[in-house]
């Protein structure tokens, strides 16, 4: 009865698992989207453009007048107040004394309006949004750059993951013929027909592939919770991929090269250049237009109204003059560095493209060696296999081609995703990969 139980609660035990963990097959177009959508990478990368967005809005306001206003209402204590001018008034009105007609004064009103609008200021304003701008363009581009960067993560790591599963289905596969051969030759054995130290190699062989099964099983594990991760998607999930993703052979045709990171360096030596001319904006007076508006009401005393006033505001700071000119030669500076930085990012790039034109066509080298390995690998087991049929080779010579036949059967299932990642990192070196999913960089 507890045997039953125990048994009951252990397959319960395995149903509940497997209805916990979720299953989805997901395609390559889709697992990049995914990733460009959901992982921390590509958020970031949004976000640093609002950020940008943002701060071009800030400098923006530069343009535009400041307008304040401002209110004050005081009461005061009967103050003492000894003017020096009389002001005696033999008739007193209400809030004046009759002694010597002070008025009584204790509380004051005052309102202001106050509006400053910039007209000249050595160009800084200008050059600041110019700036503001180029940087904007700088930051969106090196967002698209990044999403180039995380496709071709993605990209690795779901190949990488489609090996793994392609090596545990062929190790699975081949561990079946080991086990079936295990047990002809147990019958073998036992009937007198074969010397147990063939059977020991065998089970040997049988072992060892066992052991690279865990060893493939563990590689997929791995593989499947680091996808997972990485495309924000429960830690349980595991994935189904299509192998008629790589049944076809990608081609190059085009020679253009689009990077996002150059054209966004390009972009950084503008905003570069709009800085030194900012940097020279010391060398001029700044010029606004000014006007204001006052109100004051001295209760008993004093009363202002319509006071506007409207002109023209020049200031000159004279030692600017002197000090901007070491801030001029930084930006100067600074912008020649940036230039010499572009030229190098730029041989980068074509070393880049280069290394990854010849890690391609090796590939597709491969892949027709590979083709040919595996046809030779299987008509040489065969041939073995008649042989040791025969008597004519040992179990070592049987055992040895069977391995040539995995092998070569791992190498042939590998070399189509080799040859799809290795398209794809020609493609990212030249900026074209997004473009290949038809994701458009915002």
């Amino acid at each position: 009865m507890k045997r039953k139980f125990l048994l009951l609660a252990v397959c319960l035990f395995i149903g509940l698992s497997g209805f916990s963990q979720q299953h989805k097959t997901l395609s390559l177009e889709e697992a990049v989207g995914v990733a460009l959508s959901n992982s921390d990478d590509a958020k970031l990368a949004e976000a640093s453009i609002k950020t940008a967005s943002e701060e071009l809005k800030v400098t923006k306001n530069s343009q535009y007048p400041d307008v304040s206003i401002s209110g004050q209402y005081q009461y005061l204590t009967s103050p003492d107040i000894d003017l020096q001018l009389a002001l005696g008034n033999p008739n007193p009105t209400e809030g004046e004394t009759q002694e010597t007609g002070t008025p009584d004064i204790n509380q004051i009103l005052l309102g202001q309006a106050s509006v400053s609008m910039p007209i000249f200021s050595g160009f800084k304003i200008r050059n600041a949004i110019n700036a503001g701008k180029n940087n904007l363009e700088a930051v969106a581009l090196q967002a698209a750059s990044t999403k180039e960067k995380i496709a071709l993560k993605t990209i690795d790591i779901y190949l990488n993951l489609y090996k793994a599963q392609q090596m545990v289905d062929a190790i699975i596969e081949n561990l079946k013929s080991a086990k079936q051969r295990v047990r002809d030759f147990s019958a073998m054995e036992d009937n007198g027909l074969l010397a147990r130290n063939d059977l020991l190699k065998a089970q040997l062989q049988e072992s060892n592939i066992e052991l690279s099964l865990q060893e493939a099983q563990k590689n997929v594990r791995i593989l499947n919770y680091r996808l997972a991760t990485f495309l924000k998607m429960p830690e349980n999930t595991t994935f189904k991929l299509p192998t008629e993703t790589f049944a076809i052979t990608p081609s190059v045709e085009t020679t253009q090269i689009d990077r996002a990171d150059i054209a966004a360096l390009d972009y950084k030596k503008q905003a570069s250049e709009n800085n030194v001319k900012m940097a020279k904006a010391a060398y001029y007076p700044a010029i606004a237009m000014l006007g204001g508006y006052v109100a004051l009401d001295v209760k008993n005393a004093l009363t202002i109204s319509n006071a506007m006033n409207i002109g023209v505001g020049v200031s000159y700071d004279l030692s600017d003059i002197f000090k901007a000119k070491n801030e001029v030669k930084l930006a100067q500076h600074k912008s020649e560095e940036l230039e010499y930085h572009i030229s190098k990012a730029k041989d980068e790039v074509k070393i880049q493209v280069e290394n990854a034109k010849e890690e391609y066509q090796l590939a597709l080298n491969k892949d027709e060696v590979y083709t040919q390995s595996q046809k030779q690998a299987e008509e040489n087991y065969r041939i073995v296999k008649d042989k040791y049929d025969n008597g004519l080779v040992d179990t070592n010579d049987l055992l040895e081609a069977d391995v040539d036949q995995l092998q070569a059967k791992i190498n042939k299932t590998n070399s189509k995703a080799d040859i799809s990642l290795k398209y794809y990192q020609l493609l990212q070196a030249k900026g074209l990969l997004t473009n290949k999913f038809n994701i458009k960089n915002n």
